[in-house]
Order: C-alpha cells, then structure tokens, then sequence
C-alpha cells in the first residue's frame, strides 16, 4: 500500500540512491570522513553499506541527513 507522506522528503527514495547519491558528490574517502563508519572507510562499496545501514538506524539517520543537506 502505498500512503502519501507529504511531511517526509525522504518518501520514495530508495536506500541505495541516497549512497550512490553520496558516493557521487563526495566520493568514499570524504563520506567516510564526514560519516565516520567502517563501511564507508574500509574496503566500501555500495553493497557492504547498505547491508550495514539497514541493520543500523543511528547510522542510516546520519547518512539521510547528510543526503538531505544536499537537496537543499
């Protein structure tokens, strides 16, 4: 079901497009630094970091944050 979520900015974006997004603009070695996680500093890919940020939320709330800095 899909419900409309007006006050979320995050509504239809899907996990792996907020990395790739971040990944693009920043580039591994600057994500790790502003996001200090070792998915992002040791051997990252785009699959390790989701597999990690779906198990984590503290972390995936910082790396939405960070995506949303870069909408506005």
């Amino acid at each position: 079901m899909n419900h409309p979520q007006p006050n979320n900015p995050l509504h239809g974006i899907k996990l792996e497009q907020i990395v790739t997004a971040l990944v693009d603009h920043f580039g591994w070695e600057s994500l790790g630094k502003q996001i200090d996680i070792r998915c992002f500093n040791s051997d990252p890919s785009v699959k390790s970091s989701l597999k990690f940020l779906r198990k984590t939320p503290w972390a995936r709330a910082k790396v939405e944050a960070l995506y949303l800095t870069l909408e506005k």
